[in-house]
C-alpha cells in the first residue's frame, strides 16, 4: 500500500505551518512547523489503516467518487482527508485530493 498527495495539498502543508504561526495559533514557528509535519506523517502513515467514509456529494469539486478519513489533533481540531482508492496491478494507492479542518468544512460532513 502507498499514500500519495496531489502536489498541490504537498503544497498546502508547507503553507499551514505558516498560516498556523501567522494566525497565532502557535507561539513559536518551529512548533508550527512540527504540528503541520506531524500531521502529514499521520495521514501518511496511517491513512490505510483508518475507518473511511463515503465522501458527501460536496467534496467532488475535488475528485470523484472520494472518501475521507478523520485525524484528530487536539480536542478542538480534527482534519479530514479525503482521497481515492485505486489499484495499480494489485498495489493499492490511496492518493490524497484535498486536506481540511472540522473548523472550515464541518457543515458539509
Amino acid at each position: 500500500m502507498k499514500v500519495l498527495f496531489l502536489p498541490e495539498i504537498r503544497g498546502y502543508f508547507k503553507e499551514l505551518a505558516k498560516i498556523l504561526y501567522e494566525k497565532d495559533y502557535f507561539g513559536f514557528e518551529q512548533n508550527a512547523i512540527e504540528y503541520a509535519e506531524d500531521l502529514f506523517n499521520d495521514i501518511k502513515e496511517s491513512l490505510p489503516n483508518k475507518q473511511c467514509k463515503k465522501a458527501p456529494e460536496y467534496f467532488n469539486q475535488y475528485g470523484e467518487n472520494m472518501y475521507y478519513a478523520t485525524f484528530k489533533k487536539n480536542k478542538n481540531t480534527q482534519w479530514h482527508a479525503f482521497f481515492n482508492i485505486m489499484d495499480d496491478n494489485g498495489e493499492i494507492i490511496y492518493l490524497v485530493r484535498y486536506i481540511s479542518n472540522n473548523h472550515v468544512i464541518a457543515r458539509y460532513l
